[in-house]
C-alpha cells in the first residue's frame, strides 16, 4: 500500500505520539493516586463517624479494618515513595539478591553481562517501537525529546537519516540511540568537514550492528595547503577501522582526490556496496580500488560522475574481472564513455555474469554504440535492468563532439527525430534474441536499480 506521508512527517507523528504516550501515562498515575487517596479518606471518615456514634466494631471487623487500613496504609505510602527505613532495607536486599541470582544464572548459561542501559529497562515501558527516522534542522528537538522521555512507547531507530544538522547536534542525538538497534546513518547537506566525520566516527564504533554509513554532499574537503587535515585524514582512518560490521559505505561529492587508499584499506572487512559518485577519482585510486581486499566482494559498484578514459579503463576491466561473481549493480553514468571507450569496456562488462541492472546513462554514445551496448546486454541471462543513454543523433544541433553529461542533461532533444524510432530499433533486439525479461529505459529520473530485486 502506497504511503502519502513523507519520511519527515512519519518521524514527526511518531515523535510526537511518543510524547504525548508519556503524557497520558503521567495523567493515568495521578488518577490512580487521587482514587486511592479519596478511598483511604473516605476509610478513616467512616471510622471517625463509628467513633463519634460509639460504635464498636466486633472482632472480625476491626481485624478486618485493621488488614485494610494497614495495606492501603502501606499502598499509599508507597506511592508517594514514603518508605520506613526498614522497609528500605529490606527492599535493597531483595533487590541485590535477586540481581545476584540473574547474574549467576546468564554465567550459568554461558552468556555475558548485558549493557548496563539494557538491564536498566524502564518499567513502564509496554512497546519498543523500532523505526527509521528522517530528521533535519526543523524537527530535531522532538525527535531529541522523544527519545530521551521515557513511558510506555520507547522509540528505537534502525536507520538514521540527518539533514543539515551540525555536528554537535548528531553527536547528542547518536547518545540517544539504543546500541543494538541502528544499521545505518545517512547524513546528508551537512557541514561536517574532514575534522566533524573524524570526530564521530567513534560514537559510530559503539553501535555493534551498524553496517551502513552514508555521506552525501557533507563538505569534506581535502586540501593539502590547510594546517591539521593530514592529521585529521589520519583520525578519519582510524575511525573507520573500528566499524567492524560495516558492509556498506557511500560518498557523495565529497572532494578526497587521490585518499581512496587511505579510507578504504583502514575497514576491516570487505564492503559488500560501494558507492562513490561525484569524487573526481584519480587513476591512483581506481588502480588501488581494483586490486583492494573489497574488489571480489562487491555486489553493488556505483562509479557514477567520475571521468574515464584510456589510463584508467586497465583499472576499471580489473577490477570488473575481480568483482565478476559477486558484482549484481552497476552504475557507470556520466563517466564521458565514448563509442570506443565502452567497446574497450563492454568484454568485462559482459564477463560480470551474475550482473542485474546496468546504469549508462548521460554517455556520449551514437546509435551504433548504443546498438553494440543493446546487442552485448542481451546475452547476459541475469541482467534484468539496463539504462541506457540517449544517443547523439536524437538531439538537436550544436552539440560539441566530446560533451559533458551536464550538457547531455540539458540539452534539448530534436523534435524533429521519432524518438521511438530508437527504441523501436532497441526492442527489435530484445525481440529477435527472445529476452523479454530484460527492461531497457533511458529515463534517468525514474530508474530505480532496486526495483530488480
Amino acid at each position: 500500500m502506497g504511503d502519502h506521508m513523507g519520511g519527515w512527517s512519519l518521524t514527526v507523528a511518531l515523535c510526537t505520539m511518543v510524547v504525548q504516550a508519556r503524557a497520558g501515562a503521567s495523567r493515568a498515575q495521578r488518577r490512580e493516586r487521587e482514587q486511592e487517596r479519596k478511598r483511604f479518606s473516605a476509610l478513616e471518615r467512616e471510622k471517625g463517624v463509628k467513633r463519634e456514634r460509639g460504635e464498636e466494631p466486633n472482632g472480625d471487623e476491626a481485624r478486618t479494618d485493621k488488614k485494610e487500613l494497614g495495606v492501603n496504609k502501606r499502598e499509599r505510602m508507597g506511592s508517594y515513595g514514603i518508605l520506613g527505613e526498614e522497609e528500605v532495607i529490606k527492599g535493597v536486599r531483595r533487590r541485590m539478591e535477586m540481581e545476584r541470582k540473574r547474574e549467576t544464572a546468564v554465567a550459568g548459561l554461558g552468556g555475558s553481562r548485558k549493557e548496563p542501559e539494557e538491564k536498566d529497562v524502564n518499567s513502564d515501558v509496554l512497546v519498543h517501537v523500532r523505526a527509521d527516522l528522517f530528521v533535519n534542522a526543523r524537527s530535531w528537538e522532538r525527535v531529541r525529546v522523544a527519545l530521551s522521555t521515557p513511558g510506555p512507547l520507547k522509540l528505537q531507530c534502525r536507520h538514521l537519516r540527518v539533514e543539515e544538522i551540525s555536528v554537535s547536534n548528531i553527536k547528542t542525538m547518536l547518545g540517544l540511540l539504543p546500541r543494538q538497534v541502528l544499521l545505518g546513518v545517512d547524513v546528508r547537506y551537512s557541514s561536517l568537514g574532514v575534522a566533524g566525520l573524524a570526530e564521530l566516527l567513534p560514537l559510530l564504533s559503539t553501535f555493534p550492528a551498524l553496517n551502513s554509513l552514508r555521506l552525501h554532499y557533507c563538505n569534506l574537503d581535502f586540501r593539502r595547503d590547510q594546517p591539521g587535515q593530514e592529521e585529521a585524514l589520519r583520525d578519519l582512518s582510524v575511525g573507520l577501522a573500528k566499524l567492524q560490521e560495516l558492509r556498506r559505505l557511500s560518498l557523495t561529492a565529497l572532494r578526497l582526490p587521490g585518499q581512496l587508499r587511505v579510507l578504504l584499506s583502514s575497514l576491516p572487512q570487505p564492503l559488500e556496496i560501494l558507492e562513490l559518485p561525484y569524487l573526481s577519482l584519480t587513476p591512483t585510486d581506481l588502480a588501488y580500488l581494483s586490486c583492494s581486499h573489497h574488489a571480489s566482494k562487491l555486489q553493488q559498484l556505483d562509479l557514477s560522475e567520475n571521468h574515464l578514459d584510456e589510463n584508467t579503463l586497465p583499472s576499471i576491466r580489473r577490477l570488473l574481472s575481480q568483482a565478476s561473481g559477486s558484482l549484481q549493480h552497476l552504475s557507470l553514468s556520466g563517466c564521458g564513455l565514448t563509442d570506443g571507450l565502452l567497446g574497450l569496456l563492454l568484454p568485462s562488462v559482459g564477463g560480470c555474469w551474475a550482473l542485474k541492472s546496468l546504469a549508462l546513462a548521460l554517455n556520449p554514445l551514437s546509435m551504433a554504440g548504443l546498438m553494440d551496448l543493446v546487442r552485448m546486454a542481451v546475452r547476459m541471462q541475469s541482467l534484468r535492468h539496463l539504462l541506457y543513454p540517449n544517443p547523439l543523433e536524437d538531439y538537436q544541433p550544436g552539440l560539441p563532439d566530446l560533451p559533458s553529461s551536464a550538457q547531455l542533461l540539458d540539452w534539448p532533444l530534436d523534435e524533429a527525430t521519432d524518438i521511438n524510432t530508437t527504441s523501436s530499433h532497441l526492442n527489435r533486439v530484445l525481440i529477435d534474441s527472445g529476452r523479454c525479461d530484460l527492461f531497457l529505459t533511458c529515463d534517468l529520473l525514474n530508474y530505480d536499480k532496486d526495483l530488480v530485486d
